[in-house]
Parts: structure tokens; sequence; C-alpha cells
């Protein structure tokens, strides 16, 4: 199929470089690496690692976090509190 493609200046390079290096035309390197790239595309999807985070022990908590929403309400009035006392 023939089609008309827009390719970053240095990606255009790269190729170029590579087909210069293997003997190869431009077309065959474009082709084979529009190959690699969709094989590896959709070979990652099903050989994908698990990301593991690791947790950290931050010791006891000093306040109820089932409640938070009370205590995000007790720490805003505390700072309005501390804003009013700082204005007189």
């Amino acid at each position: 199929m023939r089609t008309t493609l827009t390719i970053d200046d240095q990606i255009a390079a790269d190729l170029k470089k590579r087909a210069f290096e293997s003997g190869k035309s431009f077309k065959t390197v474009v082709n084979e690496n529009l190959a690699r790239g969709l094989t590896k595309d959709s070979s990652s999807k099903r050989s994908r690692k698990k990301f593991k985070t690791p947790s950290i022990a931050l010791g006891e908590a000093t306040v109820d976090l089932t409640k938070s929403l009370d205590l995000a309400g007790r720490l805003e009035e505390e700072e309005l509190a501390r804003k009013i006392e700082l204005r007189k």
C-alpha cells in the first residue's frame, strides 16, 4: 500500500541512519520498525508485570480516621479561629 506520512525530523534521521548502516532501503527499515513496534505493543499487553508498591509502617494512628470529615471540619475551624486572632 502506498501512503504519505509526516515523520518527525529526528525519527527520519534515525531511520535513514539505520538504513545506511544496514544497507537496506529506507522503505524496508520503516516497515520493519513499524512491524516491530506493533508486535511489541500487542505482546506487552499480555506479558505486563504487576507493579508493586512497598508498604511502610507509619505507627499507630493518633486520630480515628473513620471520622475524617469531622476532623477536617475541626481543623478548618481551628485555622479560621487562628486567622481571626491574628487580625486583632
